[in-house]
């Protein structure tokens, strides 16, 4: 015992305390036999005999002390076993590799393993991987559920070296170190904030989005009845889920529900959307609706500002779905239906009125399309230059790079006496001339990166927008006019009706006219798609301008390379799901090859039994897709999970750091993803 366990520390020098003492007095002996010889013998023999009694002591009872010393220090490690034995957290210890070395009772009830189970946390708990051990960090955390119960696991590395640190009988090698694995039920607080989450208010605004035209449908008589069929449903839907409606006005309804109700209406897609159609007492248009629902906001006032926001969302995108706004965050439900064009031209009316005050009150106006820009974009930009013309306004359009689909336009203004030299401008140009004095109006997009120069967005208040692509999430900011109607067929379209109400004496010349009636001719597919009442009568207008359709025919014919490219596309087009064309368009050689992409994508439709075509192709770094169908899906909303947008039948999106396999890839996967979700 003695060779094996040895004493140090304040209790080794406590019992060195009587050699020291005995030193003490063998000098005070020595002092006494100076004195007198006498005194020091008979003190030495007490001295003999105080010796004598000490070492007896030490060396027979030591061993009886080290004895209780360990029974202390056993009963004491026991003390500390016995409480992590008992310990009502769940509690265990594994090695490095998420190995079982032991576990305490809680543990192993909870678990129903053997305290000799020595296999894999892992065969255990599925979600406690080797990958979420701890390994650089001292700490991890997991969430996991077992047996229908939540948990969180919290692991800690244990040292080897600190658990042997001043032990004489054991030593650790190297990082060594075990893992102390803690279990926190929490399945009780979780529930109380699936509760509390659930009961949260939701606000939401709802409008019917074709009233006026819905009534003007049926007879007079039966128009009341319409409208109350319409209100039955929805507060039978809406009771039924424990929701409130509130009738506004005559085509506005507020809503009111708690957020479970939310969840069940996003699990059954809100079938609200189809099942307001089937109201039918013979009119000849089935009502749409349109919903803007706000949440987690952190007050109610901001809740109902969200779904104020959504509701204009969702008109701006066509109507007949529901936009749901979460912080930054928002979801779109349904949008499949085309939507109906109005016939009445009173809102074109009232914002070309609006268009000239802003111009009249500013000296310059600077036009901008998207980039690669397109007929449309370009026509729109002429119209828009036109009319601050006529104005006597300074005024220039954003072109950066030129293609080759509105080259033959511009060269008809260049080099053109009627027209300024600096008609047309680059970015760099374009941010020396815009100021606070200047009207910036965007055509043809509503996404700010998507412009030609989206810093000219931030050199001037006065910012107006035109376009006929549904909106996103992405919009541009404090726009002073906002003119965004999906139903139109074109820019080119929208910017001819301003222009029939912008002045009465505005002279659109036969190039201009030219520009805006080839963007229609474009974007409609010589007038095949998306086309309405109103796309003729601004076709009509542009002609009576002097537009000349074989002029502008000629000017659109393509050249060779980029018909063998198209050819190519459609040759080797993939009918994926039977229904699907999906093709890669070649792009060496040529100029514009996303004008190409498109044109395929338009040829595709002509294909039986074809409800959607993808072209995509490689431009500039990036892979561009053009999506076009006819009537039956709705691609919009295809390319919006990609990160792109347009219309219900023409759409598209650009892609970045990837190859044109992983783009048609990822192309199939969302369709199938899209497909099993039911949102096409």
């Amino acid at each position: 015992m003695d060779k094996k366990v040895k004493i140090k520390g304040q209790l080794k020098t406590y019992l060195q305390w009587p050699a020291i003492l005995t030193v003490l007095l063998l000098i005070m002996n020595i002092a006494l036999y100076v004195v007198n010889k006498q005194a020091g013998a008979l003190a030495s023999i007490f001295l003999a005999v105080y010796i004598l009694i000490v070492a007896i002591l030490y060396f027979y009872n030591r061993p009886v002390l080290m004895s209780e010393l360990i029974s202390f220090a056993t009963q004491y490690g026991q003390v500390q076993k016995n409480l992590l034995e008992e310990f009502l957290l769940p509690y265990a210890l594994m090695d490095s590799q998420g190995k079982l070395l032991w576990m305490n009772h809680e543990f192993s009830q909870m678990t129903g393993k053997s305290k000799k189970y020595h296999k894999s946390i892992t065969s255990i708990f599925e979600d406690i991987t080797a990958d979420a051990l701890p390994r650089e960090e001292e700490r991890t955390q997991l969430c996991f559920q077992f047996e229908e119960k939540d948990f969180r696991a919290s692991m800690t590395k244990v040292s080897m070296a600190e658990l042997f640190e001043g032990s004489d009988m054991m030593e650790a090698q190297g990082e060594n170190y075990l893992v102390a694995l803690y279990l926190f039920d929490e399945t009780e607080i979780n529930r109380y904030i699936r509760e509390n989450e659930e009961e949260k208010l939701v606000v939401g605004l709802l409008y019917l989005d074709n009233y006026d035209e819905a009534l003007d449908s049926v007879e007079e008589v039966r128009r009341s009845l319409l409208t109350a069929l319409i209100d039955r449903k929805l507060n039978k839907y809406f009771g039924e889920l424990d929701g409130l409606v509130k009738k506004l006005e005559k085509d506005k309804y507020f809503l009111v529900m708690r957020n479970r109700s939310l969840m069940e209406l996003e699990k059954r897609r809100f079938d609200i959307l189809e099942d307001v159609k089937t109201v039918n007492i013979g009119n000849d248009m089935a009502v749409t609706i349109s919903i803007g629902i706000g949440i987690n906001s952190g007050s109610y006032a901001q809740n109902y500002e969200y779904s104020r926001i959504a509701i204009d969302l969702a008109l701006g995108r066509g109507g007949d779905q529901v936009v749901i706004k979460d912080g930054n965050q928002i979801s779109y439900f349904g949008g499949k239906s085309q939507q109906m064009g109005k016939s009445t031209r009173v809102k074109a009316r009232v914002k070309a009125h609006a268009l000239k005050e802003f111009m009249s009150s500013k000296d310059k106006v600077v036009v901008m399309g998207h980039k690669i820009s397109d007929v449309d974009s370009f026509g729109a930009g002429v119209g828009i230059y036109r009319a601050a013309k006529s104005l006597n306004k300074r005024a220039h359009i954003v072109v950066n790079n030129p293609t080759m689909s509105i080259r033959p336009l511009m060269q008809s203004f260049l080099n053109n006496p009627d027209y300024d030299e600096n008609m047309f401008i680059n970015s760099y140009e374009a941010k020396e001339i815009v100021d606070n004095n200047t009207v910036v109006v965007v055509v043809d997009t509503n996404k700010p990166s998507y412009t030609e120069c989206d810093d000219l967005l931030h050199m001037t208040k006065t910012i107006v927008v035109l376009d006929h692509h549904r909106q996103g999430s992405e919009v541009i900011q404090n726009a002073v006019l906002s003119y965004i109607e999906p139903y139109a067929s074109s820019a080119c379209e929208m910017v001819a009706e301003i222009l029939q109400y912008f002045s009465d004496d505005i002279r659109i010349r036969n190039v201009e006219a030219d520009s805006l009636y080839a963007g229609i001719m474009i974007d409609t597919n010589n007038f095949l798609a998306k086309t309405g009442v109103r796309t003729f009568e601004a076709a009509a207008f542009l002609r009576r301008c002097g537009a000349d359709v074989t002029r502008v025919r000629k000017m659109f014919r393509d050249d060779m390379e980029s018909y063998k490219a198209r050819a190519e596309a459609v040759r080797h087009t993939e009918n994926y799901r039977e229904c699907y064309a999906i093709s890669v368009c070649p792009s060496a050689g040529l100029d514009s090859p996303t004008v190409v992409a498109a044109q395929a994508a338009n040829e595709l439709l002509n294909i039986v039994s074809v409800k959607a075509s993808f072209v995509l192709t490689e431009y500039n770094d990036q892979i561009y897709i053009s999506a076009r169908a006819i009537d039956e899906v709705n691609v919009q909303l295809i390319m919006e999970r990609l990160g792109g947008g347009g219309h219900i039948n023409i759409a598209g999106a650009q892609l970045k750091d990837m190859t044109l396999d992983e783009a048609v890839a990822l192309l199939k996967k969302t369709i199938d993803e899209m497909l099993e979700e039911g949102d096409i």
